[in-house]
């Protein structure tokens, strides 16, 4: 598969994990609805797919959101295969994915520094 029909499919597969989430259709409590997914990596042979998400709350109810996908990653994995008629649906993993957090924390750190920085001038 090309490079460009393996980004549109990743593109596709985040898109109706997203709509699921969005619409309620994944039925756990412990899925928020703040949940986002940031990114998914399949396989060169588009048997696997990890999913990274992430939340705009704690770190618990992402690891909760997170377990809650894994739970129902054969209901998601149905209907994905439903909607992209393709040979074989991947299996699906998901992943947390606090790049985002991690990146404002340090942003903070360096806002900081440099405010200090500032101060001592």
């Amino acid at each position: 598969m090309s490079e460009f029909s393996q980004q549109r499919l990743e593109s596709r597969i985040a898109e109706i994990i997203s709509t699921l989430i969005v619409t309620g259709q994944i039925k756990n409590h412990n899925l928020s609805p703040f949940t986002s997914i940031t990114e998914v990596r399949l396989a060169e042979d588009n048997a696997n797919a990890t999913v990274f998400v992430s939340s705009l709350l704690n770190d618990s109810s992402l690891e909760k959101s997170v377990n809650a996908l894994n739970g129902a990653s054969a209901f998601i994995q149905g209907r994905i295969a439903r909607q992209i008629k393709t040979k074989n649906t991947p299996v699906l993993i998901f992943k947390e994915d606090r790049r985002e957090r991690e990146a404002t924390r340090i942003n903070g750190i360096i806002d900081g520094l440099m405010k200090e920085i500032d101060g001592k001038e």
